[in-house]
C-alpha cells in the first residue's frame, strides 16, 4: 500500500509540474546552407581541413563537429574513426560519454525544481540530505591515513553545489593528492561505473569526508553536482534517469542522451582511445570501466559525469539555452531563471581569468572576450573529461560543438582552434 501511495504521489507530482506549453514557439534544429544563416561556407570549410590535418598528424583519431546559428545547423560532419583497432569509421549520430557536459543538464534540472518552489539555493544541502550536517575541513592528513578536521564555519548550500564553491573534492582527479587518497580509501565513485552501487550509497559516504575548505570560500572543482543528481532524486520523488528522460530529453527529442545505452544504440557508442607507440588504441580500465555505459550493474546515475550523448542532442540542449528556455514551443526554464543562471554566481574566486562561474555554465565576461578565440561577452560553455567541448554564444546566436574520446591526448590543439575557426566564419 505504501509503494503504491508513493507511486501516485511521484505521478502527480509530475503531471502537477511538468514542463508547460509555451506562448513561443521556436522550431527544433534543422540542416540549412550555411548562407541562409550568416555563414560562411568556404570559410567553415577551414574546420574540415584542421580536423583532417590533425588525425593526418595523429593529434586525434576522429572527430564529430556541428556548428549552429540561427536555430539552423550549418556544419555537420564526422572525421577519422570510431575505433581505429577495428576500423570502425566515425558518423555523425556517433554517441559520446560527454562526462562533465552532464552538469549543465543536473544544473537545469535542479533549476526547474526550483522554480517549482521546492526549495531556496541557500538552503543547507544537509536540510535534504542529514548525512551532511556538522561538515569539517581537512586540517592534517596522516601517514596511515587518517586526519585531523576543524569544523566549517558554514554550511554547504545548494549554490555552492551548483558553483564547485562547497569545499567537496574530486577523489580520483583532484587536484590536491590529500583528497584522492581520502577518497579512495572511503570508496567514493568518481566519474560512474559499472559496479552495483547507487547515488545515495556513494553519496553519503562521501557526506561523511572532509572538505577542502570552508563552503563559499574558494573555487574547487567537486562532485558536488553528484549529491545534487541525489537531491534531485530526493526532491522529485523520481529515480534521476527517469526524471531526465521524462522532464528534459522527451520534451528536447534528445533521443540519445542517457546514462545507459539500450543494446540496439551500443554500436553507435565511440571507442574512448590512447595512443600507443603512434597507434590509437582502446583506453583500459582504471579508476573507471571504459565500457560504461553498455555493462555493468546499471544503478549509477552520475549528476557530474554519467550521460552520452549525440553532437546534435547536446546542441539541441544549448539551443533551448539561446532560446532562453523554450524549444519547440515547451518550456523547460522562463527567461528571466536563464538570465539569473548567467549571472557570476561566485565573484571573483576563479581569479581574473576572462570567465566567471554562473549556474551551469562557465560564462565569458568582457576581459575573456577581449582576449579573444572566446567568442562574445556571455558566450557558455564547458568540457568532459574525455575530450568534448561545447561553447554557445547569445550574441550571435551560435552554438559549437567538438566531440572526441580520447585520454592523455595532450597535442590535440583542435578545441582552440575550433572557437577561431567558427568565429572567423560569420558572415553578415
Amino acid at each position: 500500500m505504501k509503494n503504491l501511495f508513493f507511486l501516485l504521489f511521484s505521478i502527480y507530482t509530475l503531471s502537477s509540474f511538468a514542463q508547460t506549453i509555451s506562448i513561443k514557439k521556436s522550431p527544433l534544429l534543422i540542416e540549412a546552407p550555411a548562407k541562409s544563416a550568416g555563414m560562411s561556407a568556404e570559410r567553415l570549410a577551414k574546420i574540415d581541413a584542421m580536423c583532417k590535418e590533425a588525425i593526418e598528424k595523429n593529434e586525434i583519431p576522429g572527430a564529430v563537429v556541428l556548428v549552429a546559428r540561427n536555430g539552423k545547423i550549418i556544419f555537420y560532419k564526422a572525421f577519422g574513426m570510431a575505433d581505429n583497432e577495428s576500423g570502425k569509421e566515425l558518423k555523425r549520430d556517433a554517441i559520446f560519454r560527454i562526462a562533465s557536459q552532464t552538469k549543465a543538464i543536473t544544473s537545469t534540472a535542479i533549476m526547474m525544481l526550483w522554480e517549482e518552489g521546492k526549495f531556496k539555493l541557500d538552503d543547507p544541502i544537509s536540510k535534504y540530505i542529514p548525512e551532511f550536517k556538522n561538515e569539517q575541513v581537512l586540517d592534517t592528513l596522516y601517514e596511515n591515513g587518517t586526519y585531523k578536521t576543524i569544523p566549517a564555519k558554514n554550511p554547504i548550500t545548494i549554490r555552492h553545489l551548483l558553483t564547485h564553491t562547497s569545499g567537496i573534492g574530486y577523489g580520483a582527479i583532484d587536484s590536491d593528492n590529500r583528497f584522492k587518497r581520502i577518497y579512495k580509501n572511503a570508496g567514493i565513485t568518481d566519474l560512474f561505473t559499472t559496479e552495483n552501487i547507487s547515488i545515495e550509497e556513494s553519496i553519503k559516504k562521501l557526506a561523511k569526508l572532509p572538505l577542502h575548505h570552508n563552503p563559499g570560500e574558494k573555487f574547487t572543482y567537486s562532485e558536488g553536482l553528484d549529491v545534487l543528481g541525489y537531491f534531485i532524486e530526493i526532491v522529485s520523488g523520481m529515480p534521476l534517469d527517469q526524471f531526465y528522460k521524462t522532464r528534459i530529453f522527451d520534451p528536447l527529442e534528445m533521443n540519445d542522451t542517457r546514462f545507459y545505452l539500450p543494446e540496439s544504440k551500443h554500436n553507435r557508442l565511440v571507442s574512448i582511445q590512447k595512443k600507443e607507440n603512434g597507434n590509437w588504441i582502446k583506453f583500459p580500465t582504471t579508476f573507471y570501466d571504459p565500457n560504461y555505459p553498455v555493462k555493468g550493474a546499471q544503478r549509477f546515475f552520475s549528476g557530474g559525469a554519467g550521460l552520452s550523448s549525440t553532437a546534435k542532442d547536446y546542441a539541441t540542449f544549448l539551443q533551448m539555452y539561446l532560446n532562453n528556455g523554450e524549444l519547440n514551443g515547451i518550456r523547460l526554464l522562463s527567461r528571466t531563471t536563464v538570465e539569473f543562471m548567467m549571472k557570476n554566481q561566485i565573484g571573483n574566486l576563479r581569479g581574473d581569468t576572462g570567465a566567471y562561474h554562473g549556474l551551469a555554465f562557465e560564462v565569458i565576461d568582457e576581459k575573456g572576450e577581449n582576449m579573444g578565440s572566446r567568442n562574445s561577452k556571455g558566450t557558455f560553455g564547458w568540457g568532459g573529461y574525455f575530450n568534448t567541448q561545447y561553447f554557445a554564444d547569445p550574441k550571435e546566436n551560435i552554438i559549437g560543438i567538438i566531440m572526441k574520446q580520447t585520454q592523455a591526448a595532450n597535442t590535440d590543439s583542435t578545441g582552440w582552434k575550433f572557437r577561431q575557426l567558427v568565429g572567423q566564419s560569420i558572415d553578415d
